[in-house]
């Protein structure tokens, strides 16, 4: 290896906020034309050194060169200047804007400085080349989160820079959708370009990456080639022990003589769902299956209340819910996470306590007033119970890692257990020793009474963790089954055969 063959070296870097390092010491070398990935537990440092490279955080100590050039002044504009680009794991967006006019921000077609037309003839061009089939004139405020990720991605390839950064990719996409993800990236690495890919599927690193640096605790463990690696070796590394990847073992699953504490009958709703029909009982996890798109986030969002229901019937504990809001649903102790926890679940300009104590603040007050003591106590008790890092009561959650925030958002309702916990991608975008600390809370909200219903991409996870699923397409749940029963292949099976039965008769009625 030549000092030609590095697009970007990273060398001897440290970067601390306040008295926190998050970075120490290092020293990497991402070659052009290799897919390099980081990977690590949440906090291990991946998304920083991604933005220590595209100029959104500045070093403290050490260097970052760039085609062999020292660079001495960074910012994400100097970085772009410098070919190089970065896709943010909480997406970087402006929500009012089409698909069309975020993919080409900063860039877009001018004369003498006033805008002319020619993007949608650059969008269609790059459209051949990413196969994403997004609608440019769409508003993305109205795009699902899968969606948004695309065209941030877009935007990316959009400014032909020589080094992307992509952090956490496929956190949103289905298979499918990242399998087309990786042949982009196949493409775009055969045009010499160089992808900083940082990731927790392991599975997607060890199928597409050349190289792979493993971090801990704001170190670089090894730096080597992805060939010979397997799932495993690469989690002992993370974890600096051996393990292995359990699935908790499930409480006993409740009989169907136990009343139901949520009940859908025949409901339908504004935002696509069509005569859904689901029980939770106490102490069940009840899982979701299906594609993107396939209605499970609208089941979740009406079930507390977010989304309005236009037909059917909803019982909680037995009593039908009449125009059910989500103030309401919290006090009848039904509890929702929604998948994208930045925009919907955080309050990022709070620090750890409020996050936890805002959802009832009823049970630390007295007549209207905080009891601050009691406060502190009961969020000191969930961040001792899930492991936040850092474990500070009033620590500042918007710079903490994705799994830590996650599991900032899951204490906000764990600390007061609910009756029904609606979980919609309870492990997005966290690193495998959070994920298995969700896992085994889900199990441990299932084993206190509480009724749980899953929602999640990763097929393999709503299956394992759940005693009974509903397999849903296209606003419909077409099945119910045991989930014990079940494997990821028969799911997709089914899935697709329900996709192919409703199609004629769509053309029929379109027709």
């Amino acid at each position: 290896m030549t000092a030609s063959d590095i697009a970007v070296r990273v060398q001897g870097v440290a970067k601390s906020f306040g008295n926190t390092r998050i970075l120490n010491d290092i020293t990497i070398d991402f070659l052009r034309g290799s897919v390099h990935a980081l990977v690590g537990e949440n906090g291990a440092g991946k998304s920083s050194v991604g933005k220590i490279v595209g100029g959104y955080y500045s070093a403290d100590e050490g260097l970052v060169e760039v085609d062999g050039d020292r660079v001495t002044r960074f910012s994400p504009r100097d970085a772009l200047n410098r070919g190089i680009a970065m896709i943010h794991q909480e997406l970087q967006l402006v929500p009012e804007l089409t698909v069309l006019q975020n993919v080409f921000l900063g860039q877009e077609t001018n004369r003498a400085g006033i805008l002319a037309r020619g993007d949608l003839a650059r969008f269609r061009e790059l459209e051949k080349t990413c196969e994403f089939g997004l609608n440019p004139s769409a508003k993305v405020a109205t795009l699902r989160i899968a969606e948004r990720q695309k065209v941030e991605i877009m935007r990316a390839v959009a400014r032909e820079a020589n080094v992307i950064i992509m952090d956490e990719p496929t956190s949103s996409l289905t298979e499918d959708e990242a399998q087309r993800l990786h042949m982009l990236i196949s493409r775009l690495k055969a045009q010499g370009k160089t992808i900083i890919y940082v990731s927790h599927f392991l599975d997607h690193i060890i199928a597409n990456c050349d190289r792979v640096t493993v971090m801990r605790d704001g170190h670089v463990i090894r730096t080597d080639p992805i060939a010979g690696e397997t799932k495993q070796s690469l989690v002992d590394s993370m974890l600096g022990q051996s393990s292995e990847i359990l699935w908790p073992e499930l409480p006993p699953a409740p009989g169907p003589q136990v009343p139901a504490v949520a009940e859908l009958l025949d409901v339908t709703t504004d935002t696509g769902l069509d005569g859904i029909s689901l029980k939770v009982r106490p102490g069940e996890i009840v899982g979701l299956i299906g594609l993107v798109g396939a209605g499970r986030t609208e089941v979740g969002r009406a079930m507390f209340g977010a989304d309005r229901m236009t037909g059917g019937t909803y019982s909680i504990d037995g009593v039908v819910q009449q125009k059910l809001s989500t103030h309401r649903a919290v006090r009848l102790g039904v509890a929702f996470v929604p998948e994208d926890r930045r925009k919907e679940g955080l309050v990022l300009t709070q620090t750890t306590r409020p996050n936890v104590s805002l959802s009832r603040l009823d049970k630390i007050s007295s007549w209207g007033i905080l009891k601050p003591r009691s406060e502190r106590r009961r969020v000191q008790d969930m961040i001792d119970h899930f492991g936040i890092v850092p474990g500070k009561v009033d620590g500042d959650v918007a710079f903490y890692s994705g799994g830590n925030q996650q599991k900032v958002l899951l204490s906000k309702w764990a600390v007061e257990r609910p009756k029904l916990l609606i979980l919609d991608e309870p492990s997005r975008g966290v690193d495998i020793g959070a994920r298995q600390r969700i896992h085994e809370f889900i199990v441990e909200m299932a084993a206190s009474g509480v009724g749980v219903l899953l929602i999640s991409s990763e097929l393999e996870e709503v299956i394992n963790l759940s005693h009974r699923g509903y397999l849903m397409s296209e606003g419909r749940i077409f099945a119910e089954t045991d989930s014990r029963t079940l494997s990821v292949e028969d799911a997709l099976n089914r899935i697709f055969q329900a996709q192919s039965a409703r199609q004629p008769q769509e053309t029929e009625v379109s027709a």
